[in-house]
This record gives structure tokens, sequence and C-alpha cells, in this order.
């Protein structure tokens, strides 16, 4: 993913939400989310090209994402692919702290990201660009290429779009938060962080939502998971320029007994 909104554990119905936006070139083969044939218990959708994930949801309350950390003058090559620490997560029953401790071992083995992980009993952030972790409280975050809560515009903006959005919740809460992530209007040059890409890739980089014939807005995913353990997973699909390319892909379901000790969220 870029861009990671989450509102964790402060909302009266809902424990976990979700609006995310996964950035790649349109080039790199991927398939939409779905519940993996190897591993029936996990959701989430695939990079055919390194094998790992960047957003997921399990019928035992396991949730992984990352994003990655933007620096191209440190970017490694023949590095492991950052979508593997999720999809290893996603597939273990390893608590945050203990996975953690033994990625941060192998940090220097990818290039630069963020991690954030869901055991169902508590929510923890990882950096392996500075090494440190650390259990989240109840709140509203927002994670891009930088590092949590980086004030970058999108961020700002995301967060206090999906602040507003529960606090006054429409008809369709699914489709409020689909509106907030294809938010296009670019940042001031003034506001811009400085990454190392150019001035004309900052730009294009700056929207909630970014579009190019060549990369983008590939998906945006809706999560919401409620305190009686009912969860609903929503992806839509982008092409070149931001078209939108089929219908949303839907799944709803109820966290299996043996989540959270057999408890519900919250």
């Amino acid at each position: 993913m870029c861009l990671i909104l989450m509102a964790y554990d402060c909302h009266p119905e809902y424990f976990l939400v979700v609006a995310a936006n996964r950035d790649e070139f349109y080039a790199r083969p991927a398939a939409r989310a779905h519940f993996w044939e190897e591993h029936p218990d996990v959701l989430a959708g695939k990079d055919l090209e390194r094998s790992g994930t960047w957003l997921g949801i399990t019928r035992r309350g396991r949730f992984a994402a990352v994003t990655n950390y933007r620096d191209p003058a440190s970017f490694k090559r023949n590095a492991r692919s950052r979508g593997l620490p999720v999809r290893e997560y996603l597939c273990s029953l390893q608590d945050p702290p203990g996975f953690i401790a033994a990625l941060d071992g192998q940090r220097e083995e990818y290039n630069g990201f963020n991690l954030l992980l869901l055991d169902g009993r508590s929510m923890w952030y990882y950096s392996s660009r500075t090494g440190s972790a650390g259990k989240l409280g109840p709140g509203v975050y927002g994670l891009s290429n930088h590092l949590l809560d980086t004030p970058w515009p999108k961020v700002v903006k995301g967060k206090e779009g999906l602040d507003r959005i529960l606090r006054e919740p429409g008809e369709d809460l699914a489709e409020s938060l689909f509106d907030l992530l294809s938010d296009r209007e670019r940042a001031g040059d003034g506001d811009l962080p400085r990454t190392g890409v150019s001035l004309e890739w900052e730009r294009m980089l700056s929207p909630i939502f970014i579009q190019s014939e060549t990369y983008g807005t590939r998906g945006s995913t809706v999560l919401l998971a409620d305190r009686r353990g009912r969860v609903r997973f929503y992806e839509r699909a982008f092409g070149p320029g931001g078209a939108r390319e089929g219908g949303d892909a839907v799944y709803e379901f109820d966290l299996g007994s043996e989540a959270l000790g057999g408890q519900r969220f919250g």
C-alpha cells in the first residue's frame, strides 16, 4: 500500500476501520483479493511477480498491511519483496512482538518499509527504516511512504476525512470511504515532501489517489470489522489513468470461534 488510513478501537460500533490505496506500476502483475487456496483463512491480494501481498485479514482476526518507505538513494535492487512479511504474518500464528523481533534481524535484506500488524488483541507498528516498533493505542492513524503519522498533505487530509466520516456517517460508510480514497487533488509545491524523486514525481505522488498512464492507484480497499466479529471487505480496481476496472470485490464473514480466544472484538 501507499496510503493506509486507519481507525483502531476508537469507534462504538467498529473495532477496526481501514481505508487504503495501493499504488504500483500498472504493468506489475497482481491478483485481486480472494481467499487463498493454499491458506483458506487468508483474504488478500497477491503480487504475482514476487509472491507477497500488501494487505490482508484472516478468519482468525489477524490483519497486516505494508507501505514502502520512499528513499531512492538507498534502494537495493536485489532486496527481498516487502510484501513477503505481510504474507508470512498472515499465514502464521506468531504474535506481533515475536514476529517483529525476528523480522528486525533481517531488515537489511529489504528496502525500507512500514508494517501494521493486528492479532485480534493488539495493533503494532514497525518501521524497518528506524528498527523501532510499538503497540498502538486507540485512535485514528495515517501511514504513507514515510513514518507513521508523518504529516504529508495526503496523510493529514486523509486522517481528517476519516475522522469526519466516522463522526458524521452517511447512509453508506463504505462508499463514503471510497469517495475519500478517490481524492485526486494535488498538493501545492510548498507543501510537498522532499524524498529524493523529481519535483514532477513529487507532484504526481502527492494526492490521495494517484493517476498516470504508467503508475498509479491500482486498488482501493475498505475494511470494516465491527465489535461483534463481523468483517466486511471491499476492493475496487483501477487501470491506467485511474479508470475503473470491473466491479467491486466484496467479502463478508464472521470471525471464527478461535479468533480472540473465542471473544469478539472489543
